[in-house]
C-alpha cells in the first residue's frame, strides 16, 4: 500500500525511488543479503513498527531489526512509524520500539491513511530542509551550511550607515549585528539566510558557485571570438552591481564638457547610466540562483544585452514592463535590502524607469524578452558608417570626444597594454585635460559616475601612472590623505596630438 502510494504520488514519486524485498524476483542469494545491501544503497529508511516481532533468524533477531541496525551503524536517516494498537506487542517489538525512541524521533499512526499522511509529511519535510523544495523564496531560505561568522561585519555596518543616510534605516553603526540582521530577516535563531551570505558574506561564491556577472565587450554586432574584453565578477551583490556597471561605463561613448558654462566639469554617457544600473540590479535581484547559469552582460556595438537565469512571476507580462506594475521581486530580501541601500530607487519602477530614461535620451524603445533565460536589451546610438555617431542635439553644449583623440592615444599605448587599460586611460587623461586642475581619485569617481574604488585604480589610475601619462602629487607616498593627479607633459602631449 504504501510502495504504491510513493510510487504513484505526483510529487514523491520524483524524488524517491522506495524499495520492499516483497517486491524482488528470485534471485540466488540470500534475502538477508539481499536486504542489508539495500539499506546500504538507500538514503532513507523507513521502518514500520507493529504488534508482531516477525521472522527470526538463527540468532533470534528480526530482518526489520537487521535493516534498523544496519541503517543506524551507517548513519542514515531514519523514519520510524508506529501502528497504535490496543493488542499486547511482541517484547522484543517492545525493545526495538524502544531501541529506536533512543535515538530518533518516531511517529505513530493509527490507520493506512494515518501512515500515508505521516510518510508525505515527513518526506516531504526532508525535501523542503534540503532544498529539493522550496515553500519560500530562495533568498529567504535558511542556509544550514552556513553561520553568522561567514558574514562580513565590516560590510554590515557599512550597509548600515548607507541605508541610514538615505533611506533613515533605524540603526546606527554601532548596532548589535544579531538585532539588525533580524530586523532585516536575514537570520533565524543560529542560522542565516542564502540573502545574508548574498548580501553580506565573505565568500559568497564559496555556497553559491553561480552567483557572478559575467561581462564581454564585442566590437561588432553579433557574439564572436576572440573576446575583445571579457571579465567574470564574483563577490557580494553590491560589489558585483558596481563593477559590472563600471565595465559597461568605461565601453560606451562618454562626452565631456568645457567648463564654459560652469565651474564643474559635465559629463554625459550615451546611455544614462541609471538606465544601465536598473538592468543590471534586476538581473541580479530577479535571477534564479539555483540555476547552473550566471548574469551576463553583454555589450555590442548597437546595444547593450543583460540576461539572467529566470522567469518573470505568474501574472507579470512583457507589457506590463513598460507601466507601472507591483513589484514581485524573486529574490525579496534581496530587492528590500538594495532598496535600503539606495542601490534600487523605487521598489516596482525599475523597468519604467529604464525605458523613461532610454526615450528621454533619444535612444530606441528597450526591450524584455522571456524565453528560456530573461533578457533585457538597450539600445546605443548607432549608424553602419560610424558606430561613435550620436545626434548633436544629445549632447547639446557637451564637447564630444573625438574619435581621433581616441585613436592617437590608443596608438601610442604600449603593446602589452589591454583594450580596456587604454580605453579607460583615454578617459582619464582626457577627464584631467578638462578640469585643467590636479583631482583626487573621489572626484574623479564622482565625475564618471564610478562606484567600485579597487576597480577603478587598477584600471584607471595604475595604468596611466605606469605608462607616464599621470602622476601623483606625493608620489613619495601614494596613500597620503590629500593625494592629487595630475597630467604630465607626456600625458598632455598625447591629448593634444
Amino acid at each position: 500500500m504504501l510502495f504504491e502510494y510513493l510510487t504513484t504520488d505526483a510529487l514523491l514519486g520524483k524524488f524517491f525511488e522506495p524499495f520492499v524485498f516483497e517486491n524482488m524476483p528470485a534471485m540466488t542469494v540470500t534475502p538477508v543479503t539481499v536486504f542489508l545491501q539495500e539499506v546500504e544503497r538507500c538514503d532513507i529508511y523507513v521502518g514500520l513498527f507493529g504488534e508482531k516481532y516477525g521472522f527470526e533468524d538463527a540468532e533470534g533477531v528480526s530482518p526489520s531489526e537487521r535493516e534498523y541496525d544496519r541503517a543506524s551503524e551507517l548513519n542514515k536517516i531514519r523514519y520510524i512509524f508506529i501502528k497504535a494498537t490496543t493488542q499486547d506487542r511482541h517484547p522484543k517489538e517492545n525493545a526495538l520500539i524502544k531501541k529506536a525512541e533512543q535515538l530518533i524521533v518516531r511517529k505513530s499512526f493509527d490507520t493506512p491513511e494515518g501512515l500515508k499522511t505521516a510518510v508525505y509529511a515527513t518526506l516531504v519535510r526532508y525535501l523542503e530542509e534540503n532544498e529539493f523544495i522550496r515553500t519560500t523564496p530562495f533568498d529567504a531560505t535558511l542556509n544550514y551550511g552556513a553561520t553568522i561568522d561567514d558574514l562580513d561585519e565590516n560590510k554590515i555596518r557599512d550597509f548600515i550607515e548607507i541605508s541610514n543616510r538615505k533611506r533613515a534605516f533605524p540603526f546606527r553603526r554601532d548596532e548589535n549585528l544579531t538585532k539588525v540582521l533580524s530586523h532585516l530577516n536575514l537570520i533565524k535563531g543560529e542560522r542565516i539566510t542564502n540573502a545574508a551570505l548574498l548580501l553580506f558574506g565573505k565568500r559568497p561564491q564559496n555556497f553559491f558557485i553561480t552567483s557572478e556577472i559575467k561581462c564581454a565587450h564585442f566590437h561588432g554586432l553579433n557574439i564572436s571570438k576572440p573576446i575583445p574584453s571579457y571579465q567574470v565578477y564574483k563577490g557580494d551583490v553590491f560589489e558585483m552591481i558596481e563593477q559590472a556597471v563600471d565595465f559597461v561605463l568605461s565601453k560606451i561613448n562618454l562626452y565631456v564638457g568645457d567648463r564654459s558654462k560652469s565651474v564643474t566639469v559635465d559629463v554625459a554617457y550615451e546611455i544614462p547610466k541609471q538606465a544601465i544600473t536598473e538592468a543590471i540590479v534586476n538581473s541580479v535581484c530577479h535571477r534564479d540562483y539555483t540555476s547552473n547559469g550566471s548574469v551576463q552582460v553583454m555589450l555590442f556595438a548597437d546595444r547593450l544585452e543583460v540576461w539572467n537565469p529566470g522567469h518573470l512571476p505568474y501574472g507579470l507580462t512583457i507589457e506590463k514592463l513598460y507601466i507601472p506594475h507591483i513589484s514581485m521581486p524573486a529574490n525579496p530580501l534581496i530587492a528590500e535590502s538594495m532598496y535600503l541601500h539606495g542601490t534600487i530607487e523605487r521598489m516596482g519602477t525599475g523597468t519604467e524607469e529604464l525605458v523613461k530614461l532610454c526615450m528621454e535620451k533619444g535612444l530606441k524603445k528597450p526591450e524584455f524578452i522571456q524565453e528560456l533565460d530573461f533578457r533585457s536589451i538597450i539600445y546605443r546610438p548607432y549608424s553602419e558608417k560610424n558606430t561613435k555617431q550620436i545626434s548633436d542635439k544629445h549632447i547639446s553644449n557637451l564637447s564630444q570626444v573625438t574619435e581621433q583623440v581616441t585613436e592617437q592615444v590608443t596608438e601610442q599605448v604600449t603593446e602589452q597594454v589591454t583594450e580596456q587599460v587604454t580605453e579607460q586611460v583615454t578617459r582619464l587623461l582626457t577627464l584631467l585635460n578638462h578640469t585643467k586642475q590636479d583631482l583626487s581619485v573621489n572626484s574623479l569617481m564622482e565625475m564618471l559616475d564610478l562606484k567600485h574604488r579597487p576597480t577603478f585604480i587598477y584600471t584607471y589610475i595604475q595604468p596611466a601612472i605606469e605608462q607616464g601619462f599621470v602622476t601623483m602629487k606625493f608620489p613619495q607616498s601614494p596613500n597620503h590623505p590629500n593625494q592629487r593627479y595630475y597630467l604630465t607633459q607626456k600625458g598632455l602631449g598625447k591629448i593634444k596630438l
